[in-house]
């Protein structure tokens, strides 16, 4: 990829220079705020193994809080409630804590793979 479309690409997804990348921000922010999610909640580890990972060496109160989140977003949800208004504005939905770990796994990977090693973990179906 070009230099020139590599940064029309980040101009585009960037809320900070694009108006509309910031209204699609504050209405992700919106949606996320009503159920209590976070960004990185959306993430599903069973589709990709990378995620599953990154998770599986994350502290055990980061997934406990994590489960907590994606549990109360399901009860709301199937009650069709939201979070009350006092609670989401206390809601930070996108304070990630699963990209640092996830960039780390993915360098793992890519080194493993460039030195010919066998990788880690392999998707199996019975």
């Amino acid at each position: 990829m070009s230099k020139a479309a590599t940064s029309i690409i980040k101009w585009i997804v960037d809320p900070k220079k694009n108006p509309l990348a910031a209204i699609h921000h504050r209405a992700v922010a919106y949606r996320l705020k009503k159920y209590g999610l976070r960004y990185d909640d959306l993430y599903d580890p069973y589709y990709d193994l990378d995620i599953k990972e990154a998770m599986s060496r994350l502290p055990r109160e980061v997934v406990d809080a994590r489960h907590q989140r994606l549990k109360r977003a399901i009860d709301l949800s199937m009650k069709h409630e939201y979070l009350p208004k006092d609670l989401q504005a206390r809601q930070t939905p996108f304070r990630g804590y699963l990209q640092e770990m996830l960039a780390l796994v993915k360098k793992e990977k890519a080194e493993r793979e460039a030195l010919g090693a066998l990788p880690l973990y392999e998707r199996t179906f019975p």
